[in-house]
C-alpha cells in the first residue's frame, strides 16, 4: 500500500506557490518520474517539472496536519487550512490538495529540500501565474486545471 500525499495550495494575488524541480537519476529504474512517465531507460534523461508543496502523510497524522507540516518544512510558511480543494493521484498514490488561509511569513526553501538541493536534484520556490504552469510542467497534469478553476472562482 502506498503512502498518501498531502499538498498545500498557497495563492496570493492570482499566483500560486510552486516548487520548480529538476531531477536526474543515474538509472531510469531508480527515478520516480521515469516510472511515472513509463520511460524505458536504462538512463534517466532528467526531468524539469513543478509541484505544489507537500509530501507523504506520517503515521498517526491527518492529511490536514501533513499539509501544514510539509508547507512549513519546505517553505518556512505557516498557515491554516481553508478547505480541501480536491483529491487526485500523485505517482500512483492518493493525494489531498488543501487551500491555505492566513498564510504568514516569507517563503524560503528549507528542510529536506534545501538539504538535498544539488545539480541533479534541484528545488526552487516560485510564485507563478496560471499561464506559466504549463511551461513549467506542473505535475500531476490535473493540478493546472484544478488551480485554474480555483482562481477563476475567487
Amino acid at each position: 500500500m502506498s503512502i498518501p500525499r498531502a499538498a498545500a495550495v498557497v495563492v496570493d494575488a492570482g499566483k500560486v506557490l510552486i516548487i520548480k524541480r529538476y531531477l536526474r537519476q543515474n538509472h531510469a529504474d531508480a527515478c520516480v518520474m521515469c516510472k511515472a512517465g513509463d520511460a524505458t531507460g536504462p538512463d534517466c534523461e532528467g526531468h524539469h517539472y513543478a509541484v505544489i508543496p507537500g509530501g507523504h502523510i506520517e503515521p498517526g497524522e491527518t492529511p490536514e496536519e501533513a499539509a501544514l507540516r510539509e508547507l512549513e518544512e519546505e517553505t518556512t510558511l505557516t498557515a491554516e487550512i481553508d478547505r480541501l480543494l480536491w483529491t487526485s493521484t500523485h505517482n500512483g498514490r492518493l493525494a489531498y490538495y488543501f487551500l491555505m488561509a492566513n498564510v504568514a511569513g516569507t517563503a524560503h526553501l528549507s528542510g529536506d529540500e534545501a538539504a538535498a538541493h544539488s545539480k541533479n536534484n534541484s528545488y526552487e520556490l516560485v510564485w507563478t501565474a496560471l499561464p506559466d504552469l504549463d511551461a513549467l510542467g506542473i505535475y500531476p497534469s490535473d493540478v493546472q486545471e484544478n488551480l485554474s478553476q480555483l482562481i477563476a472562482g475567487e
